[in-house]
């Protein structure tokens, strides 16, 4: 299950959001951190996303002016990441090199 937080940053005027996606290996987790990083945010300004493995777990971090724009790109990534993860299962484990 993944972990969400939310959060405002007053200082910036900035809206921050987190996600945390637990998976079953490492492996699993840099695919998905390889499938999903190459799609940058379509707009210029006004929201930033990163992403990171630590462990078996995929952090998302994003930082934008507006919510629309943040619930778009969250939104967004969720069907991505939705698509990755069927893909992964549909394909079964990983196949160690």
């Amino acid at each position: 299950m993944a972990a969400a937080e939310g959060e405002s940053n007053h200082a910036e005027g900035k809206l921050e959001f987190s996600l945390d996606v637990p998976f079953p290996s490492s492996r699993d987790a840099v695919i998905a951190l390889n499938s999903l990083s190459p799609d940058r945010e379509p707009r210029r300004g006004g929201i930033s996303k990163h992403l990171e493995v630590t462990g078996s777990t995929l952090s998302v971090k994003w930082s934008a002016d507006e919510a629309r724009i943040l619930r778009v790109s969250v939104n967004s990534f969720m069907d991505h990441l939705s698509l990755v993860m069927e893909t992964m299962e549909m394909f079964g484990p990983a196949v160690p090199l």
